[in-house]
Parts: structure tokens; C-alpha cells; sequence
């Protein structure tokens, strides 16, 4: 066991099992300081490496993450100190692997739990090596101005009420970290605050003893007097009572055992802690308080009492010359996290992404302003759905049984359309699934499933000039642009595309109006006395009738229609059906277990 000062201000520390908020607090404890370097070398999080940013007062930092004990300790051979936030489960394993590292000399245990034979192998290891173990089910540790393990002393704003950002002159040792908040708070109020402060966990056998720490204390020149706290339970006390009897400790003590309360009940009773039950009367919070008394402590007569016992010791020492108050100092201001100073209306923050479509916050997500639970109550189906999101509207029923139509006819077209192609050689290469339906997306444009935006835009264009069919088509010819929507590689005028005929049988039978439907078909009337391949395909079947459909709904203004042409919702349209399709040829060439794509030679015209 170490005989002196644990901690100073370059103390830094690996921190075990990463927890956002306790580093963050001691890196602002760290600020408060007036620390030149973060307490927080390294994070140890078992699997994971790379950086995690955190704030040193208003700098972002980036701390390295390791993902092995050993790694941390090579990478970070001047941070001697290992705080442990691993569960009980492995708690024990991993502070070993710590003990065991030459670069480490303190190891503090935050869980409580941890098997009390395999606490024991810690302290023993301990003790053989010269090492701290500080816990199990301990809050840690504290350097008044210099540093502090975790959660320790609790928030900033408790930190600057105990005044733990400067050193004091009392030394503070309890076996509860709750408690060690209370008397922080306790001891600044009475005398000029403490130096350092150590909570050595409430389990029956804890990796050091009060005495241990009373004896450190003792050897500290800056302390000049030392408060402890016990508890009843166990036998720890009576170490401290033989070194004040021995004459050990030369410096005025002050002690509390909790738990006299024990006594008003007729069986034992367990307290919080596992150390915590009295086992005998020499256990007892009463025996053991005059135990310390006898041997020369400062015991109250009640807890009540404590504070004006340790005001009374301090006050003592300042009058017989024996210490000069530590003069107070301002600490720095913590800048505050934005989150919580928004919340508390301190500032106003402009936010980064505007959404209007969803909304996740409440205890459900809303698509468009509906529930999911009503979506589904309400039996909808994938149309109403889109409906709400593309559209943020709900439409008729029969326009979103139309869209659902759009994406069962264009779902797929084989596997000898550009799209399909692209997939099933991405997937025969052993491509994940992603890239290969990406890979048949990239090949939708102008010539393969994305002239439906162009269609629609060019037939409300030619409609609402009032052009005729010929003039249409004419003047498109003059501009050197093909007719978006006219023309199918295998499709004429006698073999029409099923597709486009169960389409427009449907907005026949369903739509208030199809005028622009009409007119494609017009147009397509037209062209096929051009020639016998110039049909209406689907990109115009669906451009034509989304027109309808948005101009026939009532639903939207002329500003509107032409918004959703130009931003390219209905290329969405095939966009959406077509990776149904995609995905399915990627199962379908990776269940077949086809073998990479090579193209034939004989397919190729090598040519000079």
C-alpha cells in the first residue's frame, strides 16, 4: 500500500467499459483545475478502437479508444491509474489484467457485486506488488485541484459548493461514496475543504482499509487534520483504532461510525452496503465509536454533532498556529453543453435539418402526421404510405391503389433489361446486397426507366399550349430530342404493352379525368404512322396518368403539379418498383450459386 499522495495534477488515468458521462465529468473537473492536459488518457472499450470526443472546457478532443488493457498501457505508458466501469461479472478480470501491468499503480472498482474470492486475489496481488486497489462498490477518489476518478463528489456545481476545485487541509476516508458527498459538502462549510478525499467501497472485504488511508494522511504534510466515516459491519475500524494507540497518527482525527440505529430493531438488519451488517457486538456502530474514542479520536455523540465536532478540531488548529486557511480562489466558468442550455431556454440554436414528412420524437413515429398505429388499423397499404410521404397528403383511395399498380407492373422486366443485367453480374461477382441493387439502379436515366418525369413534363407542356399532336411531335423532332415516353425495342403498334393497357383500362374506369392520358394517346396515334415501333410505353403511360391523377384529384394547385414534375417524384415511382425486382435477381443469382459473369468473345466485334 502506498504511504503518501496518491493523485496529483498530472495524474492521468485509463478509464475501463466507456460511460460518456463520468469522463466528461472528470475532464471538467479537470478544466476547473486549471489541469494543462485532460486526467483521461485512453478508453479501454473490449472490441472497439478508434477516438471518442468529449469536451476539455471549451476544446473538443478526441481520446483514443483501445480495445485491450495491454493495448492502452503501451499506448499510454504515463497514465497510472485503471478505473474500472466493467459490470461484476468481469470486474475482477480485467482490474487483474490492469494490476498486472507494470505501468499501472491504482486500480478503483466502481461495481458492486464483484465475488468476494475474487476481490480477495486483487488485494492479495495488491498488496505482493505494492498496488492500490481502491473498491469494489466504490464512487472512487479525489485530488482537491488535481483529480478525481468518475462520479466522484457527484456534479460541477456540488464540486464548486465543497470547493474541491483547490486543495485543502482535511483529509476525508468513508467506506459509503454517497456519504462522501455529504461530508465534502459538510467539511467546506466548517473548514477551508478538503485535500483529498477516498471512498474505499461498502463490500465486506474492500481492496484497502480506512487506517490504510488515515496512515497516507498521516504522512501528507498538507493535511493537517483527518475525517473518517465508518459504518457498522466488519471490523476495519479497529485497524484504526490499534495505529492510534500505537501512536501512528500525530494529526487530530474525527470519526463517525454510522448505523446506532441498528440497535431499535429485534433481529440484524443488512443496510445497503454488503459490509453493512452488524455481526456481533464488537461490530456495532456503538462499540466501535468508543473503541475510537478511547483511543484518542474526536467522536460525536451523534451524527448530528459530527459537523461541529470537525469545525471545533479545525478551529483548534488555526488558533494554536498549527495551519493558515487556504486563501479562497474563483474557478474557471464551465462552458455549458448546448443540449442543456437550450433546454433551459439559456440560448437559441438554428437547427441543421428541417423535415416535414416524419416525425419520431413522440412514443410513435408519424408519417405525414399519422400515427403508425393508425396506419395500420386503418388497413393501408404501401400507396397511402407514400401518399403521406412524398405527397403529405392522404389521397383517394383509388389515386393510391393506382401508385401500387405503378409499382406492381414496373416491379421487373426480366433479366435482360440494363438494370437487371447490371445486378445479376454484380452478384455473381459476390457483391454484398446493397451494391448490387445499386449497381442496376445507376443504369435508370434517359434510355432505361427515367424518362416518366420527362414524359410528364412534355405532354403538360405540349397539352397546356395546345398543341396539336403533329406540332408536338414536329417541333420535338426540330429540336433533335425524341418524344419521352414513345418507343419500345420489342413492343408495336400490334403487339401493345400489356402494362400500358391495364393502366389505362384502370384510370378509365377510376379517374374523374384522364385528358392527358388521352392526349398521349393522341400523340402515340401520331407517331405510329411513323413507324410501327413508336408506342406509348410505360415511362408515358404512367407520365400521362400521374398528371391526370394530380390534375383530377382537386388536391393539388397548378404550382404544385408542376413542383412534383420537376423535382422527379415519378421517376421515384419506377425508381421504388424497380428494386423490388433488383433485389429479387440478387437472391435469385446468389440461391443459384452462379459463378462470376464473363462475357462471351463471340458477343464482342473486336474491331481496329
Amino acid at each position: 500500500m502506498a504511504t503518501g499522495q496518491l493523485f496529483s495534477k498530472t495524474t492521468q488515468a485509463l478509464f475501463y467499459n466507456y460511460k460518456q458521462l463520468p469522463i466528461q465529468r472528470m475532464l471538467d473537473f479537470d478544466f476547473l483545475c486549471g489541469r494543462e492536459t485532460p486526467s483521461v488518457a485512453g478508453i479501454i472499450n473490449p472490441g472497439s478502437e478508434g477516438f471518442q470526443k468529449l469536451f476539455f472546457g471549451q476544446e473538443e478532443i478526441a481520446i483514443p479508444v483501445h480495445s485491450t488493457v495491454e493495448a492502452a498501457c503501451a499506448a499510454h505508458p504515463t497514465a497510472d491509474v485503471f478505473i474500472n466501469f466493467a459490470s461484476f461479472r468481469s470486474a475482477a478480470a480485467s482490474s487483474m489484467s490492469a494490476l498486472k501491468q507494470p505501468t499501472i499503480r491504482i486500480v478503483a472498482i466502481i461495481a458492486e457485486g464483484v465475488p468476494e474470492s475474487d476481490t480477495k486475489q486483487l488485494i492479495g496481488f495488491a498488496k505482493a506488488n505494492n498496488k492500490v486497489v481502491i473498491g469494489p462498490a466504490t464512487v472512487g477518489g479525489i485530488q482537491a485541484g488535481a483529480f478525481k476518478i468518475g462520479d466522484t463528489a457527484g456534479t460541477i456545481d456540488n464540486i464548486i459548493q465543497c470547493k474541491l476545485y483547490r486543495p485543502g487541509s482535511v483529509g476525508f476516508v468513508s467506506k459509503s461514496g454517497g456519504m462522501s458527498n455529504e461530508l465534502y459538502n459538510t467539511i467546506a462549510r466548517v473548514t477551508d475543504g478538503v485535500y483529498e478525499g477516498i471512498a474505499i467501497g461498502g463490500d465486506v472485504f474492500p481492496g484497502s482499509t480506512l487506517s490504510d488511508h488515515v496512515l497516507r494522511f498521516n504522512n501528507i504534510p498538507q493535511v493537517k487534520m483527518i475525517v473518517v466515516l465508518g459504518e457498522l459491519g466488519g471490523r476495519d475500524e479497529y485497524s484504526l483504532v490499534e495505529a492510534l494507540k500505537q501512536g501512528k497518527i500525530n494529526k487530530p482525527v474525527v470519526a463517525w461510525v454510522s448505523g446506532t440505529c441498528a440497535t431499535l430493531f429485534k433481529s440484524e438488519v443488512q443496510f445497503g452496503h454488503a459490509g453493512a451488517k452488524s455481526g456481533g457486538e464488537m461490530e456495532s456502530a456503538q462499540a466501535k465509536n468508543q473503541a475510537l474514542r478511547d483511543a484518542g479520536a474526536v467522536v460525536p455523540t451523534s451524527y448530528e454533532a459530527f459537523e461541529g465536532a470537525i469545525k471545533e478540531a479545525f478551529e483548534k488548529l488555526v488558533s494554536d498556529g498549527k495551519t493558515t486557511p487556504v486563501k479562497e480562489i474563483m474557478p474557471p466558468q464551465i462552458p455549458e453543453d448546448l443540449n442543456i442550455a437550450i433546454k433551459s431556454g439559456k440560448v437559441r440554436a438554428p437547427t441543421h435539418i428541417i423535415s416535414t414528412i416524419s416525425d419520431d420524437r413522440g412514443e410513435e413515429p408519424c408519417y405525414g402526421g399519422v400515427p403508425m398505429s393508425s396506419i395500420v388499423e386503418q388497413g393501408l397499404g404501401v400507396g397511402d404510405v407514400i401518399s403521406l410521404l412524398w405527397f403529405k397528403r392522404s389521397l383517394p383511395r383509388y389515386c393510391t391503389r393506382f401508385i401500387e399498380i405503378c409499382i406492381l407492373l414496373c416491379a421487373d422486366h426480366g433479366p435482360c433489361v440494363s438494370g437487371a443485367h447490371n445486378t445479376i453480374v454484380t452478384a455473381r461477382a459476390g457483391k454484398d446486397l446493397v451494391s448490387c441493387l445499386v449497381s442496376g439502379l445507376l443504369t435508370i436515366g434517359p434510355r432505361f426507366g427515367g424518362a416518366v418525369d420527362d414524359a410528364a413534363r412534355y405532354f403538360k407542356d405540349a397539352y397546356d399550349r395546345g398543341l396539336t399532336p403533329y406540332e408536338f411531335v414536329e417541333s420535338m423532332k426540330k429540336k433533335g430530342i425524341r418524344v419521352p415516353g414513345i418507343g419500345h425495342r420489342i413492343k408495336r403498334g400490334d403487339n401493345r404493352d400489356k402494362r400500358v393497357e391495364l393502366l389505362q383500362l384502370y384510370a378509365r374506369e377510376n379517374f374523374p379525368s384522364v385528358k392527358y392520358m388521352e392526349y398521349a394517346v393522341q400523340v402515340e396515334t401520331y407517331t405510329l404512322s411513323k413507324a410501327n415501333n413508336l408506342v406509348l410505353n410505360v415511362d408515358g403511360a404512367i407520365g400521362s396518368l400521374f398528371l391526370d391523377l394530380l390534375a383530377g384529384s382537386g388536391m393539388f394547385t397548378k404550382p404544385e403539379i408542376d413542383e412534383i414534375v420537376d423535382i422527379g417524384y415519378l421517376n421515384g415511382l419506377f425508381v421504388l418498383a424497380r428494386s423490388v425486382g433488383l433485389i429479387g435477381h440478387t437472391f435469385d443469382q446468389k440461391r443459384l450459386k452462379q459463378p462470376l459473369y464473363r462475357h462471351p468473345w463471340e458477343d464482342v466485334l473486336y474491331t481496329k
